[in-house]
Formats: C-alpha cells, structure tokens, sequence
C-alpha cells in the first residue's frame, strides 16, 4: 500500500537528523541511575536497560551493514538471527547503569562513524537487511533510534519527533493501515496533504490529530493528546492497526 505525500528526505538529511538524535540520547544518558535502569519502559516487559540494550544492539546491527556494504559484501543484520538479538537484549538488560551508559555511548560512536564513512554514490549499494540497499538500513536506523529513545522514557517523547521523522513514518508504516477500510489521517498543525490508506470503495475513516500524535499512533505508541476518530460523520473507536512491516 504505497502513500506518498510528502518529499522523502535525502540520505544526507537523514544522515543529520540521526547525528541530532545521537546528541540527544548521548544527553539522556548521565541521568541514568541503577534503580532507573530496572524501571519499567514504554514497551510491555521491557525495563530501561532491555530498551537501551536494544538500541545499543540495532545500533551496532545497522552501522556494520555499512561498512559491510562499503566493501560489497553482504552480512547478516543479527549473528544467529532473532533469537541471538533476544538473548543478547536480555543479557544486556541485566547490567548496572553505568555499563548500560558506557555500552550505548559506544555504539552511538560506532555509528556515527559507519555512516560518516558513506558517500553519495554508496546509498544503493546492497545490504544484507532486507535483501535492501544502504539507504534503507540508514531510514530503519533513523528509525529505531528514535522511536526507542522515547520508549526508553528518558525525557524524550514522540511529542519531540520531527516533522521529517512523521512523515516517514506516515509513510512507511502505511502497511498497517486496516485493509477493510479508507483510512484518512489529518494532522492538525500540518496542512501536507496525504492520500488516504486502503482501497477507494472501502468505508471512510478520519482520524484527526497533530502529526506527531498521528504518527505515534501508526507507530503503536501513544499520542500524547486524544485522537478522534469519526466514520460516516460520527465519532468512531479507533481502528485496529495490523503487524509492524
């Protein structure tokens, strides 16, 4: 289900947007304590230190992609495939905060230095994440840093995502769109106009909302204001979102 509505970003965009991000979560960091690492975090079951480790994991994942790619080979995104990443955030999980801090700082410089390294020439090299190209191990990069520097509950929230980071989302999450209906976003503060989710003939919904609430929704987070929803001209529950593409 292909919605385009919004000029997607130049790799060297993107590229900034991740080093901000990187600063910003670098940031969050001193504050970590031992009690705060075991507290809960935004996804069901996870600590802090299980979301951190997660980070630290995709972060380390996604920069050898590119170096990986910069010599043309191809390579795994996890050693032993999922199971191995889930062993790993649960081991990691178990460490004190200033090893979970050091552990993270790490892999942030890792990263930044793995796509520093990434010309202009080299973004539709093959990667192995996705039988894909380089380009899009940087947007899921973009992509987990952000979204998980806000479940870490840290301080940051979808309310902070940048208008850039929405829209792709917007754009890259539209698989989970319900297939029974016409799903219409409308960002209250932000007049991009965006074509409708889900087959023409299907029954309308709206779901209106600031675009950062918008796209928290489609991201399975929570809005920090309430969405509404109307179907026929009626207020409506929301609809159910599908898996995760």
């Amino acid at each position: 289900m292909a919605v385009t509505a919004h000029p997607p970003p130049t790799a060297e965009a993107v590229r900034d947007e991740i080093e901000a991000g990187h600063a910003r979560l670098r940031g969050l960091l001193p504050g970590l304590t031992d009690t705060a690492v075991r507290e809960p975090g935004a996804l069901p079951g996870w600590s802090r230190a299980h979301v951190l480790s997660h980070i630290e994991g995709i972060g380390h994942a996604m920069a050898r992609q590119a170096r990986h790619a910069l010599r043309g080979e191809l390579i795994a995104v996890y050693d032993g495939g999922f199971p191995a990443r889930s062993a790993a955030i649960e081991e990691g999980s178990r460490r004190d905060a200033a090893a979970i801090r050091q552990a993270v700082t790490d892999t942030l410089a890792e990263a930044s230095a793995a796509w520093a390294a990434v010309g202009p020439a080299d973004w539709s090299r093959p990667v192995g994440y996705r039988d894909g190209e380089l380009r899009g191990a940087l947007l899921a990069w973009w992509r987990e840093l952000a979204i998980h520097t806000a479940d870490a509950l840290l301080g940051h929230s979808p309310a902070d995502w940048s208008p850039a980071l929405c829209h792709h989302l917007l754009e890259h999450l539209a698989p989970r769109a319900p297939q029974d209906l016409r799903l219409a976003l409308e960002a209250t503060d932000d007049a991009t106009p965006r074509p409708p989710y889900g087959p023409a003939d299907a029954p309308t919904v709206t779901v209106r909302g600031t675009l950062t609430d918008l796209a928290a929704w489609l991201a399975g987070r929570t809005p920090r204001d309430a969405l509404r929803c109307t179907r026929a001209g009626t207020g409506a529950p929301l609809p159910r979102l599908g898996d995760w593409p």
